[in-house]
């Protein structure tokens, strides 16, 4: 008995004895992310292979699919990688992605929301109704069409958290219900044009001319970042906790600005910074914040990892479940508004289509797991670059649109597989 005990020992951190010091012949317990750094290049290296082997891919397989589908493009039509052809890609992609980043939210719960669709097509004839048909001052007008999202949201939210109705079957009747309503609100008119020049028309068809808003942006956006990093490897440090050294911040950095500064270059070769990308990148910023920074955020992750662990730690399940449909609604409403002003008008054909379904397969093609407990707000950006590349690519050299459907939907299924067995590589190395 004694010498399995020692055995047990030897394997795992080292009791300590009296006075302090660990027991002989036992091996330290030395966090492997201190031996990575103390050993360089090499020592980063090592690691990248371990998280492939181990199913921590992270965002690698999208990065990877999305440079495969420019090069690709690019070959083809040598106008894709364009200044015009690139931005008019990055206000494409606002709408829906902003639709994407409520299911995001979603999905970290391990749910789905199949309602986020008409609700921006309601959104946007709740706006349209109130400003062109009655003149009500647009602001105000832009706070009703979002609390109106928020409000449908929290509704889906009660009847899943409170009642138990599976979120499947709630946000399906969603669907339906929400889109009739749109129908209702919008009646014989069918189509509500919108003011090029007023509040909401401006939001996808202005643009920064003065190129310094956008090397202002990436500026700010790489000096943030770096404060961000530094400042929280010098609280880790004085915690006593493995921390990131300078040098890899540095290169992070970097790395950030050369992207950063590229892409505010490209723009300025067209017509500059697109409001309605800043607003984009503004709102995944603060969404970041949230669910990486704040005690709510770790609440949605320990839910979408354990709701009965995540309940007997005293959070108020019930309570998140609700402001997460509500957030999700909230974005639905903000991503309609987005699509009403880049196409100039809100109509009966609003929230339909395929947008739901790019909506999702964004944040699952962007690395957020349809499982619940894994995923960023930046899934839903790189998710929509992939699609929005896809579909812009195939219009240049004039596919139709059902190839476009097709190869869409060979890349979702390509995602969920990667997940799938992601995890299950994850569950058989112990890390799970």
């Amino acid at each position: 008995m004694s010498e399995t005990k020692l055995s047990k020992n030897s394997e795992g951190a080292a009791p300590a004895s009296g006075n302090g010091t660990a027991a002989a012949g036992a091996t330290p317990a030395v966090d492997p992310r201190l031996l990575v750094r103390e050993e360089g290049l090499a020592g980063y290296w090592t690691d990248f292979k371990r998280k492939m082997r181990t199913g921590e891919l992270g965002s690698v397989p999208v990065v990877v699919g999305l440079i495969l589908i420019w090069a690709i493009f690019q070959m083809q039509d040598s106008a894709f990688l364009s200044a015009e052809n690139l931005s008019n890609l990055s206000v494409y992609i606002v709408g829906t992605g902003l639709i994407s980043v409520g299911i995001v939210f979603v999905l970290l719960l391990g749910e789905i929301d199949l309602s986020v669709g008409s609700v921006s097509g309601l959104a946007s004839a709740v706006f349209a109704v109130l400003a062109v048909n009655n003149g009500v001052n647009e602001w105000l007008a832009v706070v009703l069409a979002l609390l109106t999202g928020a409000a449908v949201g929290a509704f889906h939210g009660y009847f899943f958290a409170k009642i138990g109705v599976p979120a499947f079957v709630v946000t399906l009747a969603g669907l339906l219900a929400w889109n009739g309503l749109m129908l209702r609100v919008l009646g014989t008119d069918g189509t509500i044009n919108l003011d090029r020049d007023g509040l909401v028309g401006t939001l996808s068809n202005h643009y920064f001319t003065d190129i310094a808003v956008a090397y202002g942006t990436a500026a700010v956006a790489v000096g943030v970042f770096f404060a961000v990093q530094f400042l929280g490897a010098r609280r880790r440090t004085a915690a006593g906790i493995p921390a990131r050294p300078l040098s890899e911040i540095v290169v992070r950095t970097a790395v950030l600005a050369l992207l950063a500064f590229g892409a505010a270059h490209m723009l300025n070769q067209y017509r500059g910074m697109p409001l309605a990308l800043l607003i984009f990148l503004v709102v995944l910023v603060a969404l970041d914040f949230v669910l990486k920074r704040t005690s709510y955020g770790r609440k949605v992750f320990a839910l979408g990892g354990n709701t009965e662990a995540a309940r007997r730690a005293g959070i108020n399940v019930e309570l998140v479940r609700i402001s997460v449909f509500s957030i999700a609604g909230t974005m639905a409403a903000f991503g309609g508004l987005m699509i009403a002003s880049r196409i100039l008008a809100a109509n009966q054909g609003a929230g339909s289509g395929n947008l739901l379904m790019e909506a999702i397969a964004a944040a699952v093609i962007g690395g957020t797991s349809l499982f619940g407990g894994r995923g960023s707000v930046w899934s839903a950006l790189l998710g929509m670059l992939v699609i929005g590349s896809i579909a812009n690519g195939m219009a240049l050299l004039g596919i139709a649109a059902a190839i476009q459907y097709m190869i869409t939907g060979a890349v979702l299924l390509a995602a969920v597989v990667i997940d799938s067995v992601s995890r299950r590589t994850q569950r058989s190395a112990g890390r799970s």
